[in-house]
């Protein structure tokens, strides 16, 4: 059911005040149809914006800037709504749950391998 909200919904607006993955975002970008797909409108703070790059991105503290987003989504034309959604719609697809599983892994392994310099004798007695 929640899936059928947003593929109706025209704009989709992710605004979180600070970051946070923010998976909702995704879920709206995936949910769209490829014939014609609504705007998303996201938080520059959201961790989503590094992947979601080509949404609207927006400071939610601004109320005059994510008013005039959801008005530029809202009459954003059919061929710049697919130029948009395209990219990050593939980018999903490919960055998927098991593409984040296989990163996190590998920067925890990068992390641990790290050479740590032994602490100094006078850290050592603190």
């Amino acid at each position: 059911m929640l899936a059928g909200l947003y593929r109706a919904a025209r704009v989709g607006l992710v605004t979180p005040m600070r970051d946070g993955m923010n998976l909702v975002a995704k879920e709206y970008v995936v949910a769209q149809s490829d014939e014609d797909p609504g705007v998303l409108v996201l938080s520059k703070f959201a961790g989503a914006a590094r992947q979601l790059p080509e949404a609207i991105l927006v400071n939610p503290y601004d109320h005059f800037e994510v008013a005039e987003a959801i008005r530029t989504a809202l009459y954003m034309p059919r061929g710049e709504r697919l130029e948009r959604w395209r990219p990050m719609a593939e980018r999903m697809k490919r960055e998927d749950v098991d593409w984040w599983a296989r990163n996190f892994l590998s920067e925890l392994e990068n992390f641990r391998t790290v050479e740590r310099e032994p602490p100094t004798a006078a850290a050592a007695a603190e």
